[in-house]
């Protein structure tokens, strides 16, 4: 298929961080509109700030223009700006990462960023028909006890979140500092997901789906260095969310052309494609999903692959699920 192809084939993307979305662009008329100076002169200041050396380099950026979010207005153009991009990127389901810590520590209820992103999802549908649900992120590096009153507060909104996560920096927070905040989320009926082995170690991948019980590892990349683990990931068939321009721009691996995508597809385990925070690491979803075939010669039906399993790993129902499915397989295929 050729890139317009591959770009309008119908996936789902299961590791999207919404302020990771916040282009330059964005970022400024939210400052200009909040009355916010940014740490930058201006749009091409900023983008050469993302010269990243590692996760916590990006995350002192992240979380600097964080600081023009504050309303229910700018959360709502945040995820409209977001989903509008992703609908021409073959986009029709979208779990959306946010993280609720991120902007209670700034002073900003949490009933505005849940409210605020839910309008610019239901804005988006109407404009785009993509289909969107949110997850809540507990931020790892901040005191678990924070995470409780956290998930305290997220329960009247239980209703449209779908399922809890875990990120933030990961090297020195283990998953298992978090067992019972996931506990808790389980028994209150939501999924649970967590970021593990992307600059951790394969132990981490191993807490978080022994002792946090999660249903999907994000990113996961760290699971070849041990085949007793690979062999529990394809055998239960966890899926695994992973973000290849991500970990290059992060630098978990030198190039993309040795990321180790290609061998966890030959290991039989179940991966999807994703952006992670495509605003600072120089792609949407279905730029991903051309880098892979361009520097990792990725088949078509292996692409195909991967965009089927982003259906299969996702938090929708049956119908829904189908339906993208019947669409990915049917007479519009992009199968060459």
């Amino acid at each position: 298929m050729d890139d317009a192809a591959l770009l309008a084939l119908p996936k789902a993307e299961l590791h999207l961080h919404i302020e990771g979305t916040l282009e330059p662009e964005l970022a400024f008329a939210l400052a200009a509109r909040n009355d916010v100076t940014l740490p930058y002169a201006d749009v091409a200041s900023l983008r050469r700030a993302q010269a990243f050396t590692d996760l916590q380099d990006f995350l002192d950026l992240y979380y600097a223009c964080m600081a023009v979010l504050r309303t229910e207005d700018d959360f709502a153009d945040l995820a409209a700006a977001y989903l509008t991009k992703a609908a021409a990127q073959g986009v029709r389901h979208a779990e959306i990462f946010f993280d609720p810590q991120a902007h209670t520590s700034r002073g900003i209820p949490i009933a505005t960023v849940v409210r605020g992103l839910r309008r610019g999802i239901e804005t988006a549908a109407q404009d785009t028909g993509v289909h969107a649900d949110l997850i809540a992120c507990f931020l790892r590096d901040r005191p678990v006890a924070e995470a409780h009153e956290t998930l305290d507060a997220l329960s009247p909104f239980f209703d449209v979140i779908v399922g809890v996560g875990l990120d933030s920096a990961e090297v020195g927070y283990p998953p298992a500092l978090f067992a019972d905040v996931f506990d808790r989320a389980r028994d209150a009926g939501l999924h649970v997901v967590a970021h593990a082995g992307e600059e951790g170690p394969p132990d981490y991948i191993w807490e978080a789906l022994d002792v946090l019980g999660i249903e999907r590892i994000d990113h996961g990349i760290r699971c070849l260095e041990s085949p007793a683990l690979v062999r529990r990931l394809s055998s239960d068939r966890i899926p695994l969310t992973t973000c290849p321009l991500s970990n290059v721009r992060l630098r978990c691996v030198p190039t993309l052309s040795e990321h180790p995508l290609p061998a966890m597809l030959d290991a039989g385990l179940v991966v999807t494609v994703n952006s992670d925070d495509p605003a600072y690491f120089g792609g949407y979803v279905g730029d991903n999903f051309l880098a892979v075939r361009r520097d990792l010669g990725i088949t078509d039906d292996a692409l195909i692959t991967l965009a089927r399993d982003s259906f299969t790993a996702s938090f929708v129902d049956d119908e829904l699920r189908t339906r993208w499915l019947t669409e990915l397989d049917g007479p519009r295929s992009l199968r060459p």
